[in-house]
């Protein structure tokens, strides 16, 4: 059954309860569309319907008033859904349940929407707590299904909005386990912008004698909606970009949507329209839930006045501000370009569709053209240039690709404040995310405190009691010595006298040094009072007091500089020089093992090794190997060990000479 024409012009004639009329009245709706028209009256008698319209023209009020007036109004008792919408875009759940929200202002009805991205707590709360109708996606109402906090065995009102959206995207199996889990006696409606054969066989199988109400024009089936100015374009890939920018600067362009056929292209165009000054937002599935609901209130709020977005978005963006549509990207068929251009000219409204057809994509445009009787079987070949392009669109002569910085006044898509919604699965990153989102995060961020480090031994700090040995850093010559470098005894004295010298020390000879510690030896010990403290048994020995005079002798000696002082032991003034033999200062180097070994001490340089005679190396003619030449470790004595050919000559020899008894040895002496 078709319904042409429809009388009736307002909801209350159309047998509608005065609360659900009210409420639409005070959201100044008042006449209905030619799809309401029809399909109320009999949506209100409980048949099934086949809903077929323009996108845009009120479907969701065609089924929504009638499934929220047969719920009636809520009960306490009653806490089980008794309506279920479900679609194929959580965008689309999202209007849905706005507008049902809208009708039954006056009635209470609960309206719960359930849709993935979402956390389950509080949809599963809301559902303990009782709901009237349920809007939702397929795989997110079978999740809960499956964990029992949904049941649908009371249901009476079943609708599938776009029902071709949701073939296309593969919910047919769910849809049908959808249809096992409701009771069989219900209504049933399905409601869609065009009508492919699938849909036809999902109505035979599912519904009861359906009726079809079709609010169209006998032109073809999915027409375009006759508000929208439609404008199609051959031109290149390079050159998209530049004419999208010059379109935006359009005179009385309101907000506009750009359709791209793949995420990655979204991202791009967003990106390339944000460096040109335009205030752009981008959606699509790789978005999570939170980014994707704050770019469409972004764009709904005017915050920004372009969205970028993929087919996933077509549907259920209803936007009454939209005055341009581009198709960045040629649709893939005449659905998704009826449902495109449908975002623009919305409730009577008029609107400019633009398509970009490449020449790869020209044959698949010409069956769009052909199938919906268009009259762009082939497009006007066009460049960001062309004098058509101005004309056409209403573009001011001399604009350019960029924005002037006097005409950006949007707030753009940071001014919108992302929800947290408690988002499933791993978060996603926006693909081209903006320069003062990440200045802002970097505000946000609090500042880097230095880390506390702590000393402990055992596990145990010093604040718990135990006692913790830090190490006390000494400066010699203005370098620090940690303490197991310094000798167990160390004269006060001693560090006061390498303190008062310079920090740098020049390099002395042997000799110099073996004259410095000769000279410490013969002065005033200073050093010999801790040294018989240590070691008393130093003192015990008084024979060894005579050693020290022979102790630097032959140091002396080695002394170039203070070689002539033995001439000077004659004069008067050193002649009580041999008394001091006796005193009892000498009686430290005693304690050396040997008069030529002092006494270690750390201000000392350690004497160096001896030097141990190392095989003469061979340089070989390869850098990447070595080669020792081993030591000779034979003697003159040593024989010369015979080679292994003149041992079996000398054993042939001496079994020759045996055989014969000797003979012919004594032939050859002979």
């Amino acid at each position: 059954m078709r319904l042409r024409q429809a009388t009736l012009t307002t909801f209350r004639d159309l047998g509608v309860t005065p609360e659900i009329a009210d409420a639409l009245e005070t959201e100044g709706i008042t006449t209905p569309f030619p799809i309401q028209e029809m399909a109320l009256p009999l949506a209100l008698g409980g048949q099934d319907l086949i809903g077929q319209a323009r996108t845009g023209t009120g479907k969701t009020y065609a089924f929504g008033i009638a499934m929220l007036q047969s719920i009636g109004k809520p009960r306490k008792n009653r806490k089980k859904p008794r309506g279920l919408v479900v679609v194929p875009t959580r965008e689309l759940a999202h209007q849905v349940s706005e507008d049902l929200v809208t009708a039954a202002g006056k009635l209470g009805s609960r309206v719960l929407t359930v849709y993935g991205g979402r956390a389950y707590e509080p949809q599963i709360e809301a559902l303990k707590a009782g709901v009237d109708v349920i809007v939702g996606t397929p795989g997110r109402l079978l999740d809960l299904v499956k964990q029992k906090h949904l049941d649908l065995s009371q249901i009476t009102s079943l609708v599938l909005d776009e029902a071709d959206r949701m073939l296309d995207l593969g919910f047919l199996p769910d849809i049908e386990r959808i249809f096992k889990l409701i009771p069989a006696q219900r209504q049933t409606m399905l409601f869609s912008a065009t009508m492919p054969g699938e849909i036809v066989s999902l109505s035979r199988k599912y519904l009861n004698r359906p009726t079809h109400v079709r609010a169209e024009h006998e032109s073809g089936e999915g027409e375009a909606t006759p508000q929208v100015r439609q404008i199609v374009w051959r031109t290149h890939r390079m050159d998209k970009i530049e004419i999208v920018a010059r379109l935006l600067q359009a005179e009385g362009r309101g907000l506009t949507m750009v359709f791209c056929e793949t995420k990655r292209a979204c991202d791009m165009v967003a990106e390339q329209l944000d460096t040109r000054g335009f205030a752009v937002a981008a959606v699509h599935g790789d978005l999570g839930q939170g980014q994707r609901e704050q770019a469409l209130r972004a764009f709904r709020n005017g915050k920004i006045d372009v969205l970028v977005a993929t087919d996933v978005a077509a549907r259920g963006i209803d936007i009454d501000d939209v005055t341009h549509v581009v198709n960045y990207d040629a649709p893939t068929d005449d659905k998704t370009y009826v449902h495109r251009i449908g975002r623009t000219g919305r409730a009577g409204r008029t609107g400019i569709a633009v398509t970009f057809v490449e020449w790869e994509e020209l044959t698949r445009w010409k069956m769009i053209n052909q199938m919906l009787g268009l009259d762009f079987a082939e497009p006007v070949e066009t460049y960001s240039t062309s004098p058509h392009v101005f004309t056409e669109l209403n573009i001011p002569e001399g604009t350019k690709g960029v924005l002037p910085h006097a005409n950006r006044s949007r707030a753009g898509l940071s001014a919108e404040r992302i929800e947290d919604l408690g988002e499933t699965g791993r978060p996603r990153n926006r693909g081209g995310r903006r320069r003062d989102e990440r200045e802002e995060r970097d505000e946000r961020r609090p500042a880097r405190t230095p880390r506390q480090r702590r000393r402990t031994r055992g596990g145990k700090s010093a604040e718990e009691g135990t006692p913790v040995e830090t190490p006390e850093v000494e400066l010699v010559n203005g370098r620090s010595r940690k303490p197991e470098e310094t000798p167990a005894i160390i004269s006060a004295d001693e560090v006061e006298a390498v303190a008062a010298e310079p920090r740098r020390r020049t390099r002395r000879s042997s000799a110099e040094r073996a004259s410095a510690e000769s000279a410490k030896a013969t002065e005033p010990a200073k050093v010999t009072e801790p040294v018989k403290a240590a070691e008393p048994v130093v003192s015990a020995e008084p024979v060894k007091a005579a050693e020290p005079v022979k102790a630097p002798e032959p140091v002396k000696a080695a002394e170039p500089v203070r070689a002539p002082e033995p001439a000077r032991a004659p004069e008067p003034t050193r002649a009580p020089e041999p008394a001091r033999a006796a005193e009892p200062v000498r009686v430290a180097p005693a304690v050396e093992p040997s008069p030529a070994e002092p006494v270690p001490s750390f201000l000392t340089t350690p004497p160096p090794p001896a030097a141990s005679r190392e095989p003469e190396r061979i340089i070989p003619p390869s850098p990447f190997t070595v080669i020792f030449q081993s030591p000779d470790l034979a003697t003159d004595d040593d024989d010369i060990a015979p080679s292994a050919a003149t041992e079996r000559k000398q054993q042939r020899r001496q079994a020759r000479g045996g055989g014969s008894g000797g003979g012919g040895n004594r032939r050859r002496a002979g």
